[in-house]
Parts: C-alpha cells; structure tokens; sequence
C-alpha cells in the first residue's frame, strides 16, 4: 500500500537581522524543490516572502535582534495550495491605510511597496490581528 503526503509542512524562526533572511531563501528553496514547485510560482512565493519577512524585521521588530521572526509554509496536496505565513512580535500596523505606491502622490514613497507587491505576486494575501501576521497564498 502506497502512503501519499497530503500537507508538508516547515517553519523556521530568525532573530531581526537583514542578513538572516538567506535563512527564509533557503527555507523557500528546499520546500519548493520538495513539492516540484513550477519555477513561476517558486519565483513568486520567494520575491513575496522575502518583502513579508523584510517589513517583519524593520517595521515590526524594527531591526530589533532581540525579536523573532516566524516563517512558517504549508503546502497542501489535496488544496493545491501554498500558505505561508510570517509573523513578527511588533506592535502590528493598519493594514487597511497602505499607501497605494504606483499614484502619482505616493511614486517617491518608499512606503507600502512590500505589501503592493505581496498582493500582486500571491493569490491571496491576509493580515491577521494587528497586522503583526500575515497569511500569503499560492495556488500550484
């Protein structure tokens, strides 16, 4: 009788240091060679990702190495779907007034370019709470 894997699943926690988020490439990297990922989406969920686990390290944690940040990925079989999630132990934001940065007003700002580009690389993107979690969905 053959076994088939319906979820796999991998986290890893990283202190709030730039250079720690090799550590999330990697991650990203082995879980998406494991579940034969096309390379479209495995680009995608790596450039989403690493803006989520960046704006976790400087805007949450603010860069505070003493703060973790926790990336956890899900991949289900029977869903076809690739969830992600990265959460930060900052004070959260209000997710609902990022500025939009492709008006001409917010072009020059540098702030709100992470989420924009989250939500047009995944399927679906969720902050939970107080925005201190996000939720990043693919479909495969």
């Amino acid at each position: 009788m053959q076994t088939t894997i319906l979820k796999m699943e991998k986290s890893i926690f990283i202190k709030s240091k730039i250079e720690n988020i090799n550590k999330v490439e990697k991650l990203v990297d082995e879980i998406s060679e494991e579940a034969k990922i096309n390379s479209e989406i495995y680009g995608k969920m790596l450039i989403a990702t690493v803006e989520a686990v960046n704006n976790a390290i400087v805007h949450g944690n603010k860069e505070d190495d003493k703060k973790m940040v926790k990336v956890e990925i899900e991949i289900g079989v029977e869903d076809n779907k690739v969830c992600i999630f990265i959460e930060d132990e900052g004070p959260g934001f209000n997710f609902y007034d990022v500025p939009d940065p492709t008006t001409p007003e917010n072009i020059e700002n540098i702030h709100g370019r992470g989420v924009y580009l989250m939500k047009h690389l995944a399927d679906e993107v969720i902050f939970h709470g107080n925005g201190s979690k996000v939720e990043i969905k693919f479909n495969i």
